[in-house]
């Protein structure tokens, strides 16, 4: 029994069991199992504001999940991470999933927090719950197993995360830090939670009783299997020192609900047996569970999913056509003096890092896509005029490139030639991240040190200023960066979060109109990290649009359009709050409708995604719930909102 809750489960023969490895990722595609649709990251998707289409594409991911599985169990190749990874084990093809992460993204200089759905607890259950769905399937069997991650209080310092105790109140704690996991579990009913490195309240996440039976099987309801974060129960012995031995650490954790260990510790549990650190009961009841999960994935009968193989799904037509639509919904049009959408006949000059980059399209935990589209390439393929290149800086001073191999001085003749430049700058992968090193001084083993764009980055953007050409400033990187300078100095600003393999195209299709811009932040972007409080603190004062009192760069849920939306007939009945949205420009395009909670401090409380032609007027209907009492239906921030963008209601029962 022991042997069987480890990741990587050996074989029992005589009761026919197979060797089973229960690790691997799908973020935004199926990782690290080569060929696969690359959809755009997490942060991303968030930003699309569109839980429908997310499902959507998480059903996508799961088809090509058990495809691969069912491909490569034909052939016995039973290799962890499908084949990719260097460990060779013998563990057949995993259906089991460490995906969602649902950690609110607190603070912008955290690394991971591009693999997360922003900072509001309510957007990031949404956009979970959703993904959840989408990759489990609503039939008798799971078609894949779905864990969400990290519990809990996650959210940095990379560099301390494996000893670090997030300090938090029980304010933060219910209404920030755990909202999102108890969301998804009401509405998803996601198989598996996995457990962070962090200590909360003193104790290790993985050994916690509070947080593993009090509240996650107690008080949120359930009824899966814990797993510890890879190498978390050791933690509890290295780390945070609790223990003096890994074998108790493998006691504390199974004794305090964690049934399934990501690491070699469990296998430490028969000399804890042995002291009586542990007994049977308890190692019968996580095998049970994980046994369970097996069999519900239809590892041992037919299910409806043993059909799919990898001519059906994977990379295929109507996945690559997905994966264009959500690329289109995650772009954020963040400023615009009119230059936007761009006649394509102009000559345009594309300058910067992420320009033709592929690292930046396909971000982390990341399969390969049969082929891509970079920025530029995206640009070159829909503009009818003459597209200039040149890349003009590195990513950051001391990359592992030539710096003479990329001037300033060359994007400014270029510019010279063109009657616009389109820089396309930020962030990429390598400088942010999980607990990694970096060559970029900015990076703090995965984190930000601030939130300013590498000094050549910065020079470029001097240089581009100066030409005397309207500036397109798209930034790409998976979390906010200061923009202040962009904002002052050039015509458009544009965000973009790690968009996948189809990113260049749908730049594109935003740039020259084909489609309308209709993402929106799911996150702040402050003007500097002068604006926050310290990283190490986790207390959500004078974080998050929530509890931020300063005026940001941008602010949460903000997002421009090509068209112009007003907003009339908002009230309450006893069927819920209504609204009219009328489209009265001259395109057709999606709308985000928010629903924020005005009662203690504003928070996002619902929102739905529309698309109206120009002209047209669509009635929504929101149902209420107990906890609204004075609400703002619009398109943004109450606090930001002009006559025709939303109204302010009183609900009283």
């Amino acid at each position: 029994k022991i042997s069987q809750i480890s990741y990587d489960s050996p074989a029992i023969d005589r009761l026919g069991i197979p060797a089973y490895n229960w690790w691997n990722e799908c973020l935004h595609g199926l990782a690290r199992a080569g060929t696969a649709t690359v959809f755009p990251q997490a942060i991303g998707m968030a930003a699309s504001f569109n839980d429908t289409l997310l499902e959507e594409v998480a059903n996508a991911v799961s088809d090509e999940a058990r495809a691969k599985y069912n491909d490569y169990k034909k052939m016995d190749d039973r290799r962890i991470h499908y084949g990719n990874s260097v460990i060779k084990t013998k563990q057949y093809r995993c259906l089991t999933m460490f995906t969602p992460n649902i950690n609110i993204f607190r603070d912008p200089r955290w690394g991971r927090g591009h693999e997360t759905y922003g900072e509001d607890p309510y957007l990031t259950g949404r956009m979970g719950a959703a993904y959840v769905r989408g990759l489990q399937g609503d039939g008798e069997y799971h078609k894949v197993d779905a864990t969400i991650k990290h519990y809990a209080v996650h959210s940095g310092p990379e560099k301390l995360r494996h000893g670090f105790d997030a300090g938090v109140s029980d304010e933060d704690l219910y209404n920030t830090y755990l909202k999102a996991f108890e969301y998804c579990i009401k509405y998803s009913d996601p198989a598996s939670v996995m457990s962070a490195y962090n200590a909360v309240h003193g104790v290790p996440c993985s050994s916690s009783k509070e947080l593993l039976c009090d509240i996650l099987r107690g008080k949120f309801g359930f009824k899966g299997y814990v797993v510890s974060d890879c190498g978390a129960v050791a933690d509890i012995y290295f780390g945070h020192k609790k223990v003096n031995s890994i074998s108790e650490a493998a006691a504390e954790a199974i004794n305090n609900g964690c049934d399934l260990c990501l690491g070699e510790d469990y296998k430490q549990l028969p000399e804890a047996y042995e002291k009586g650190l542990v007994d049977e009961k308890t190692i019968t009841e996580a095998a049970v569970k994980l046994m369970e999960a097996r069999l519900r994935l239809g590892m041992q009968d037919k299910t409806d999913f043993d059909d799919l193989t990898y001519e059906d799904v994977i990379d295929c037509p109507a996945h690559r056509e997905l994966n264009l639509r959500m690329a289109r919904e995650s772009f954020v049009l963040l400023k615009n003096n009119g230059i936007l959408p761009l006649d394509r006949s102009k000559k345009i000059a594309v300058v910067g890092p992420a320009a033709d980059s592929k690292a930046v399209l396909l971000a982390n935990y990341n399969g390969l896509p049969y082929d891509y589209t970079t920025f530029l390439t995206g640009i070159r393929n829909a503009a009818t005029g003459r597209v200039y290149y040149e890349k003009g800086c590195q990513f950051y001073y001391g990359e592992n490139e030539c710096p003479e191999e990329a001037l300033p001085e060359d994007a400014a003749v270029i510019a010279s030639r063109a009657d616009v430049v389109i820089m396309i700058m930020g962030l990429s992968p390598s400088m942010e991240g999980e607990e990694m090193a970096s060559g970029w001084k900015g990076c703090d083993r995965g984190d930000k040190v601030d939130l300013e764009l590498p000094e050549g980055q910065k020079e470029l953007l001097n240089f581009m200023a100066a030409s005397g050409k309207p500036v397109i400033f798209v930034n790409v990187s998976g979390s906010a960066v200061s923009l202040t300078e962009a904002d002052e100095k050039c015509d458009a600003v544009i965000q973009c979060f790690y968009p996948g393999a189809r990113g260049g195209e749908a730049l594109a299709d935003v740039i020259f109109g084909n489609v309308s811009p209709s993402g929106k932040l799911p996150v702040t972007f402050y003007k500097s990290a002068s604006d926050l409080p310290p990283f190490e603190d986790y207390s959500m004062k004078g974080r998050t649009y929530r509890y931020f009192e300063g005026t940001p760069l941008y602010p949460f849920a903000h997002g421009l359009s090509y068209t112009h939306f007003k907003y009339s007939d908002i009230f309450y009945d006893s069927d819920g709050i209504h609204c009219s949205i009328t489209n009265d420009g001259g395109r057709e395009a999606f709308e985000t409708v928010l629903v924020f909670s005005e009662n203690k401090y504003t928070e996002l409380a619902d929102f739905k995604k529309v698309f109206i032609k120009p002209g047209e007027t669509v009635d929504i209907l929101f149902e209420t719930n107990d906890s609204y009492n004075d609400i703002f239906v619009g398109h943004c921030l109450p606090k930001y909102a002009g006559e025709g963008d939303g109204a302010h209601l009183k609900i009283r029962r």
